[in-house]
């Protein structure tokens, strides 16, 4: 068999996937997610958008200075102040790509743009041509090509990879296409631009109709190379297609694709459980690849087959995407030089010995508590250390809760505010409910509350419970986060942390939110 060729793997996580309702991340939450990405090895990590806030502009470019081996690439609409941003926030990267866009379906131009094609052709053209000023590795997308006229689209993608794009990028972004006719597509594209051989083609697929892994396989078997992803699947409305589903997809059939990746697969989990972690956005159990229940086998017939011969109902190895890692043999006699490899091995990295200290203690406190400490405490450590700043308005100082039977819960909640102690008292229809109103009546933030989501960490009556609780203030949104083996204690951790966000203020609007 020939040599498979290779298989660009574009990860939009922390762009796209950021979109998602809710999953904001923070600029350090970036260089977490980004370190692990490029320990992946995924070939380019779209970092941003970086005209859509002073925020998302120094999140690029902290990304930018951060990688090393993976390329850093920055979004921007074909306008030039776009550009430019994008331009200068990749500007530290030893590898940066813009990724400019504009859209070419009938709808979009009518309704949204409100334009004639031939003046958004002349624009993306222009685009190109701008970008290539600040990078030689310009990507261009044409919004919508699910949905645009085959002939038209031909002629956008001739005349952008005449003004220099490297890669054009054929996006279903609103997740309409089925995947034989979103191959014929491609192939139609393949067949009739004239230059199409001085480009990747690339495939940026929407999950609208649960099709995004399948549209983009489906345009891999007939010449698309690169694709763009994310994590868990990841993004806005049902989300994009799944990094973990196409790479082992292709890497599995490769009798069938003939393409493989550059992706060190080992990492594939533990990435999935810090995008969790971090999101708050949970993997359902029998999500494929990254879910719990993805290499479990309950029925005695499987049971059985397996024993005999993996190969009988497993047609990936476990070990392979990262599972085999998920048990750690670390417990309260360890010590820091082991507990460091480990987080290190996870994504962390620890800017002083401050830092290290800190994370040491908690996980000699979580490990009085624990008789086991998994990957998924240690990330949960990582995700508390990391949340916090020195600058902290509130601190939990103490909880109280009393709970019985046909009497309403009452919780007594202890506040540190800026160095000052608080207590107050609230009495609300469940322990939580008490716990988040005794901490309103001191706070009185105004906030709403958009979502309380509480998982186990781990398996086991000991296990941690970890508490997302998503506000909304403005055109703000954060994402609180705690965890505790006591679960209200958690509760109470996670909407202090959110509460800490909005009181410390952003220039960055979510991007669901912002006008851009």
């Amino acid at each position: 068999m020939e040599k498979p060729e290779q298989l660009i793997i574009f990860d939009t996580t922390m762009r796209d996937g950021e979109q998602s309702p809710g999953a904001s991340m923070t600029l350090e939450e970036k260089l977490r997610i980004a370190t692990l990405l490029e320990k992946m090895r995924v070939d380019v990590i779209e970092a941003g958008f970086p005209i859509a806030s002073p925020g998302d502009f120094e999140a690029v470019k902290a990304v930018a200075e951060r990688v090393k081996d993976s390329t850093v690439c920055a979004l921007a609409r074909v306008a030039y102040e776009d550009i430019d941003a994008a331009g200068q926030a990749i500007k530290p990267a030893n590898s940066g790509r813009i990724h400019t866009f504009v859209a070419t379906s009938d709808i979009h131009l009518e309704q949204k743009l409100r334009m004639d094609p031939e003046d958004v052709l002349k624009q993306a053209v222009a685009a190109v041509k701008h970008a290539r000023k600040y990078t030689d590795n310009v990507e261009f997308s044409p919004e919508d090509a699910g949905r645009s006229n085959l002939d038209y689209l031909c002629r956008v993608v001739e005349a952008v990879i005449s003004a220099g794009a490297r890669t054009v990028n054929i996006p279903d972004t609103v997740g309409y296409n089925v995947p034989e006719q979103f191959a014929e597509k491609i192939r139609y594209l393949m067949n009739n631009v004239p230059n199409i051989d001085k480009a990747v083609v690339s495939i940026h697929c929407h999950n609208d109709l649960g099709l995004a892994v399948a549209n983009s396989l489906a345009a891999i078997h007939v010449g698309a190379r690169q694709v763009e992803c994310t994590i868990n699947g990841l993004g806005e409305r049902a989300g994009n297609a799944s990094l973990e589903e196409i790479v082992m997809a292709v890497r599995t059939r490769q009798d069938y694709f003939n393409v493989d990746t550059c992706i060190d697969t080992s990492q594939i989990v533990p990435c999935s459980k810090l995008v969790s972690n971090i999101t708050g956005f949970p993997v359902q159990p029998n999500k494929a690849i990254v879910g719990a229940n993805a290499f479990s086998h309950e029925a005695g017939i499987h049971q059985d087959g397996v024993i005999k011969a993996r190969e009988t109902y497993e047609i990936m190895r476990a070990q392979d995407v990262g599972w085999d890692t998920n048990k750690l043999v670390l417990g309260k006699h360890s010590g820091r030089a082991a507990l460091k490899q480990r987080l290190e091995v996870l994504g962390a990295q620890f800017n002083s010995a401050g830092d290290l200290n800190e994370t040491f203690e908690r996980f000699k406190a979580l490990a009085d508590k624990k008789h086991e400490i998994y990957d998924e405490d240690l990330i949960a450590l990582m995700t508390a250390v990391g949340n916090e700043s020195e600058d902290e308005h509130i601190q939990l100082v103490d909880l109280k809760v009393t709970s019985e039977m046909g009497t309403p819960p009452e919780a007594c909640v202890s506040l540190n505010i800026d160095g000052e102690t608080q207590q107050a008292s609230a009495v609300g229809d469940g322990p939580v409910d008490a716990t988040f109103k005794a901490i309103e009546s001191l706070m009185n933030s105004g906030a709403t509350l958009k979502l309380y989501s509480v998982n186990a960490i781990t398996s086991g009556t000991d296990s941690q419970g970890e508490v997302t609780t998503r506000l909304a203030k403005d055109q703000r949104i954060v994402n609180g986060l705690g965890a505790d083996t006591d679960i209200l204690v958690a509760s109470a951790k996670s909407y202090v942390n959110a509460l800490n966000k909005l009181l410390q203020g952003s220039d960055r609007a979510h991007p669901q939110l912002s006008t851009v």
